[in-house]
C-alpha cells in the first residue's frame, strides 16, 4: 500500500509538470504564431504550429494520469492511451502538411521575413524552460516507472532542437541576408513531426484496452 500511494504521489507531480508544460506551451503558441505572421516567418510559425501540438501532447497526459491518480481501472487507462495516441498521430500528421505548404510558399515567393524581436526572444526563453521540463518529466516518470512520462520528456528535448534550428535559421535570414535560411529551418523540423506521427499512429493501433493485464505506461 505504501508503495501505491508513492507511485500515485509521483504520478501526481508528474501531471504538474505536465501542466506547466501545457501552461507554457500556450504562451509559445501566442507570441510565436503573432510574431510569425507579422514578420512573415516560415520558421516561426512552423515552431508555433509544433507547439500546439505539444501542447496538445501535454493536454492528453494530464487526462490520462489524472485517471490514474483517480484509480480507475487499467482497461480505461489503455482507452485513453488509445485516444491520446491517436488525436496526436492525426495533430502531427496535419501539422507536417502545413509546415511543408508554408515553407514551400516562402520558397515560391523568394520573400525575406522581417525581425521580431518578441519571437527571438521566445525562442531563447524555450532554450531555458524546455530542459526543465524535459528533466521533471523524465525524472517522474523513471519515479513511477511510466513509459509514456519518460517519452514525453524526449519528445521535449527533440523540441529543444527545434528552437536550435528556427534561431539558426532566423540568425541567418536577418544577418547574413539568406531569406532561404527561414524556411530550409521550417522543413527541418518536418521529419520530425511525421515520424512522431508515424509513431503515434503504429503505438495507438498497438494499444488494446480488453487486453489490459499486463500493460502499463
Amino acid at each position: 500500500m505504501k508503495e501505491d500511494s508513492k507511485k500515485i504521489q509521483g504520478i501526481r507531480r508528474g501531471m504538474y509538470v505536465e501542466i506547466a508544460s501545457l501552461l507554457y506551451n500556450i504562451a509559445e503558441v501566442a507570441v510565436s504564431l503573432t510574431a510569425g505572421f507579422m514578420t512573415g516567418s516560415s520558421a516561426l510559425i512552423s515552431w508555433g504550429v509544433d507547439s500546439i501540438v505539444e501542447g496538445n501532447s501535454a493536454a492528453f497526459m494530464i487526462w490520462r494520469l489524472n485517471g490514474e491518480v483517480q484509480g480507475i481501472p487499467e482497461q480505461q487507462v489503455l482507452k485513453r492511451k488509445k485516444v491520446a495516441l491517436s488525436v496526436l498521430s492525426l495533430a502531427f500528421t496535419i501539422a507536417a502538411l502545413f509546415i511543408c505548404y508554408e515553407a514551400i510558399g516562402k520558397f515560391i515567393s523568394g520573400e525575406k521575413s522581417d525581425m521580431s524581436w518578441w519571437g527571438i526572444g521566445i525562442l531563447l526563453v524555450s532554450l531555458v524552460v524546455n530542459p526543465l521540463l524535459a528533466w521533471g518529466k523524465y525524472y517522474y516518470g523513471r519515479k513511477t516507472d511510466s513509459p509514456t512520462l519518460k517519452y514525453d520528456a524526449i519528445d521535449t528535448m527533440i523540441c529543444e532542437y527545434q528552437t536550435i534550428v528556427v534561431l539558426i535559421g532566423i540568425g541567418l535570414t536577418q544577418w547574413q541576408g539568406w531569406w532561404w535560411a527561414d524556411p530550409v529551418a521550417a522543413l527541418l523540423i518536418v521529419p520530425y513531426v511525421a515520424w512522431e506521427a508515424f509513431e503515434a499512429g503504429r503505438d495507438a493501433w498497438n494499444v488494446n484496452p480488453t487486453r489490459a493485464q499486463g500493460e502499463n505506461g
